[in-house]
């Protein structure tokens, strides 16, 4: 998403649909949901990092169009100690979103930094399910720790190094950590698809200096490690794609500006006296269902090892495929970059 999921830009898409790129047929009904088509009926995937924002709307989208999708975070009806934020969204609420969508949702309790939960985790996967179709590498935690943008621009002799190392750890390190305990059930047969989500495509990230020394080198290494992936995996059929969501309307950034999902327009007027007015290019936002369709449609594509180790975003694969948001549009923050 744009700086710190605080910016933006570009045109609203279509009102109906996007322009459709390539061959491919999975987009399912006019709304935009792959549901229709149950394209991933008995696919079994993983969202790393499900509990809110991006993950969850990836997981809900992988449940409309049918998966079972096992949905892990450290946020739980048993509790969140282990997390670094202190919210309400968990990872049963997420699991509960996917079953009701149409999909299977499995929720686990996992911190991806702790080696023997995830290898618990695969563990487990393995036993009930024996293999993996898609793994989401979602793995984020550190919207706080990169402040907000009277904070940003702050050089790294004087960024606080403890913070910073942990924005990198939690960004990276828990990648590297889910990628080695996991890949082993995604290459149990061929086709498997792994997404890492990021913030910026390799091409913007490359000329665009981001927040800081530590977010820009996260945000930089996440599409590093689609593209690396995608060279070990490819002999084995599988393949990598990293994708960056734009201004997402998460969780969090609903609560920053004081609405909500039916009312987030409201956040655009710049007469209101109810909340802090968003900047313009807002209108460009979108839910974090339309990243998580993009990659259910990719997902469902028998050709989408033509998208190995490529860097790409949200509005890409919904140009790519046809697939919409939730209200039927085809936003693309990312158009001005």
């Amino acid at each position: 998403m744009p700086d710190g999921d605080v910016g933006g830009g570009g045109d609203v898409g279509c009102d109906v649909g996007c322009d459709v790129e390539g061959d491919a047929d999975v987009s399912g009904d006019e709304s935009g949901d792959v549901s229709g088509r149950r394209s991933l009926d008995g696919k079994v995937a993983l969202v790393a990092g499900a509990t809110r924002g991006a993950g969850r709307g990836i997981a809900a989208a992988l449940g409309e169009a049918g998966a079972t999708v096992i949905c892990t975070g450290r946020s739980s009806r048993a509790g969140n100690a282990a997390s670094d934020y202190d919210r309400s969204e968990t990872i049963e609420e997420t699991a509960e979103l996917v079953t009701s969508l149409g999909g299977t949702g499995v929720p686990v309790r996992v911190d991806h930094l702790e080696h023997d939960e995830v290898r618990a985790l695969a563990d487990r996967v393995r036993g009930e399910f024996g293999h993996l179709d898609v793994l989401v590498n979602d793995i984020w935690g550190g919207e706080q720790l990169k402040g907000g943008p009277a904070e940003w621009n702050t050089p790294i002799w004087q960024h606080d190094l403890d913070v910073g190392l942990r924005i990198v750890r939690l960004a990276v390190e828990t990648h590297l950590v889910t990628s080695h305990f996991l890949l082993p059930l995604l290459v149990e047969q061929p086709g498997g698809l792994l997404v890492e989500v990021t913030d910026g495509t390799t091409e913007i990230n490359a000329s665009s200096y981001r927040i800081s020394v530590f977010y820009d080198l996260a945000k930089a290494s996440v599409n590093r490690l689609a593209f690396s992936q995608g060279h070990e995996l490819a002999p084995h059929g599988a393949s990598a794609v990293a994708v960056t969501p734009g201004w997402l309307r998460s969780e969090m950034m609903l609560e920053h500006f004081g609405v909500t999902e039916d009312t987030w327009r409201d956040a655009l007027d710049p007469g209101r006296a109810d909340g802090p007015v968003a900047p313009e290019d807002f209108a460009t936002s979108e839910t974090p269902r339309f990243v998580g369709r993009g990659i259910a449609a990719l997902a469902a594509d028998p050709e989408r090892a033509g998208w190995n180790q490529r860097s790409v975003t949200a509005g890409d694969l919904a140009r790519a495929y046809g697939v919409t948001d939730v209200d039927g549009t085809c936003p693309d923050s990312w158009a001005r970059w």
